[in-house]
């Protein structure tokens, strides 16, 4: 059986893989935001005392590895396409870790940060060489990183000044700058908007049920990782399109219209 062109087989070793990957990262958490080694005796010890298994984590890392594979396929013939899958499978359980860790503790780990401008870079390169429009592929991934990382810092920034505070984190601004990497000028622009829809939405929420005060400051990460999510799953252009829809004011023009 196929879907998608792709056999059902795939889908489930894809997904049984994600599941392992999802219990790797509810096991590393805490080591992560306390910036503990990873690879050593202690984490072993670590695992073998707080090895419960996190289903949560298994089950969303093992669905969003079988809809990643739907979404964006698998090349047989040209092994070298599959670049961007290869690169979104590290930077989906990352994901998760920073909106966990960020929710929790209020912090970014640059190791998480490091790893994914690694992988970033790779990709970037790698698409550079590899693909027949590389060098273009590569100059707007590279704009992205300036991009979204230029985006936040002035938002920092500017809020900082208005506000008289920090009105986001630099974890934030470095967050960002690297997920630009990933997805060139336009969709790190598309992330940054809908992330700032999203945290809208979501603060509002949180401070009507009382989890936060108005005055209290709620972690920005999350929303990023959200509209990165949404970026991932939703074609470009379907995005492009919403958002454009959203803001031209064209929605309102037609109920005006009624």
């Amino acid at each position: 059986m196929y879907i998608n062109g792709i056999h059902i087989i795939a889908y489930l070793l894809i997904g049984f893989f994600g599941v392992f990957i999802g219990q790797v990262v509810g096991l590393l958490n805490e080591r992560f935001a306390n910036h503990e080694k990873i690879f050593s005796k202690a984490t072993l010890r670590w695992i073998k005392i707080n090895g419960e298994p996190h289903y949560m984590l298994m089950t969303i890392t093992g669905i969003s590895y079988i809809v990643l594979l739907y979404v964006l396929g698998f090349d047989k013939v040209n092994i070298y396409a599959n670049i961007d899958l290869i690169s979104y499978m590290v930077l989906i359980p990352t994901l998760i870790s920073i909106f966990i860790i960020d929710y929790k503790y209020e912090i970014i780990p640059n190791r998480l940060v490091i790893n994914l401008l690694e992988i970033g870079l790779i990709s970037t390169f790698a698409n550079g060489i590899l693909n027949q429009n590389g060098t273009s592929i590569a100059i707007d991934r590279i704009a992205g990183l300036l991009a979204g990382s230029g985006i936040f810092l002035v938002i920092t920034l500017i809020g900082g000044l208005i506000a008289g505070k920090e009105a986001m984190g630099m974890g934030d601004v470095k967050l960002v700058g690297v997920l630009g990497l990933f997805f060139g000028v336009k969709r790190i622009i598309m992330i940054s908007v809908i992330s700032f829809l999203v945290g809208a939405v979501l603060s509002i929420v949180i401070i009507l049920l009382k989890k936060k005060k108005p005055n209290e400051y709620i972690p920005f990460g999350p929303f990023i990782v959200c509209a990165t999510f949404v970026n991932i799953y939703i074609p470009e252009a379907i995005l492009f399109n919403s958002l454009w829809w959203l803001f031209s004011g064209e929605w309102f023009i037609k109920i005006l219209n009624k």
